[in-house]
């Protein structure tokens, strides 16, 4: 039985990676318990297990007396001298419980006892596993939906999904395989609840992270993301090392490890852009594929006003403004967008006085981004967002 007991806690350590240490006292408090309720009370027993051959001994404490008022706690001298012919009275002497004796009711708690410690730390076990990786992206599996949320296995426990960190469009077929970011492990009485998402931007953050080996060894680091999920991410990133291009490791050849990524994210289109400490070269950087005519920027106030060729202004903008305002959560600037024309009509906005910087911009029509950004209307101040 011994033998049998050692592997049976062998297997829950290796399995359930529940320590031995934890399981023995388990037992021992279910011995404790069995023979709270087979004899009424249990201040006085005691329980000993041998680490390494799972041999366990049962006793109770008992004073010697010559009259028995107390079966618990109390033996006769005769019967005392039974088990030591050295027993004299005011002794206290180490009587042997038999386990074997307990009754089925007594028998079943302490089995209880021990599937409860089990479970409790088979729960601990998962909560301080999925706790660690709290921040990181993970790999799921999709099981099914529960109302609008959804049910993803991450292994050893299950995440949800909740409606408002799903991507709108975004369709799952229960067994599919899904990176998800976690969010957030807290611990209930009925196990962990984990929370997941695939709408941050520190998903796309850490899917570059894994993709990317120069952002891993720090090399590369992403400076500022911002993100409309389903939509469109910019990234702002920097190189440590100059012989390092920030921007084309990112890519990759042929674009292999940004394609990567965009499939992960189901086609969402990543803008890549250089970090810049000048916050007139960022805000140009971010505001690409646009052409900038002059950024003039105020750190203090974090606002900043562009002027761009009245041709490029519905590019800048971007559908709906979604260009603009990305440039702006990027940046951490309050961006007024204005066309030349705009700027020259606009009292105060005197652009010509620095124009000189900027006379030399590229006015070629860039054909591959028009049917993607250029639309007419949009907004023309963004302000970014807290």
């Amino acid at each position: 039985m011994n033998k049998e007991l050692m592997e049976a806690l062998d297997i829950l350590e290796r399995e359930k990676e529940i320590s031995k240490e934890t399981l023995f006292d388990a037992i021992e408090n279910s011995l404790i318990t069995a023979c709270k309720n087979h004899f009424g009370k249990s201040d006085n027993i005691k329980v000993e297990i041998n680490r390494e051959t799972c041999d366990f001994l049962c006793y109770a404490e008992k004073e010697v007396v010559e009259e028995v008022e107390d079966d618990c706690s109390q033996i006769s001298l005769q019967d005392a001298r039974e088990i030591s012919q050295r027993a004299q009275l005011g002794d206290l002497l180490h009587v042997e419980i038999k386990s074997k004796e307990f009754g089925r009711i007594a028998t079943q708690n302490a089995k209880n006892v021990i599937l409860q410690k089990i479970r409790e730390e088979e729960r601990s076990v998962i909560y301080n596993q999925y706790y660690e990786k709290e921040k990181d992206v993970v790999t799921g599996i999709v099981q099914r939906y529960v109302g609008k949320n959804i049910s993803i296995n991450l292994g050893k426990a299950d995440g949800i999904l909740n409606e408002s960190e799903q991507v709108k469009g975004e369709i799952f077929k229960p067994t599919e395989r899904v990176k998800v970011y976690i969010l957030e492990v807290k611990n209930t009485p009925k196990g962990p609840r984990i929370l997941v998402s695939r709408t941050h931007p520190e998903l796309v953050k850490r899917l570059f992270e894994s993709e990317v080996t120069e952002i891993k060894d720090g090399t590369v680091e992403i400076k500022s993301i911002a993100r409309e999920s389903g939509s469109r991410t910019k990234m702002a990133v920097w190189s440590n090392n100059p012989n390092v291009d920030a921007v084309g490791a990112c890519v990759g050849i042929n674009g292999a490890r940004v394609n990567a990524i965009v499939e992960e994210l189901r086609g969402e289109k990543i803008d890549i852009i250089n970090w810049d400490e000048n916050p007139g070269n960022l805000i140009q950087n971010a505001l690409s594929p646009a052409k900038i005519v002059a950024v003039f920027a105020d750190p203090d106030e974090k606002t900043a006003k562009v002027v761009v060729p009245d041709y490029q202004l519905s590019l800048a903008i971007g559908k709906e403004g979604q260009n603009a305002r990305l440039a702006a959560r990027l940046t951490g600037y309050k961006i007024d967008i204005k066309s030349e024309t705009q700027a020259k009509d606009a009292p105060g906005f005197r652009y010509e006085d620095y124009a000189d910087e900027y006379d030399e911009y590229d006015e070629e029509y860039d054909e591959e981004y028009d049917s993607e950004y250029v639309e007419e209307g949009g907004m023309e101040e963004v302000p970014a967002e807290e």
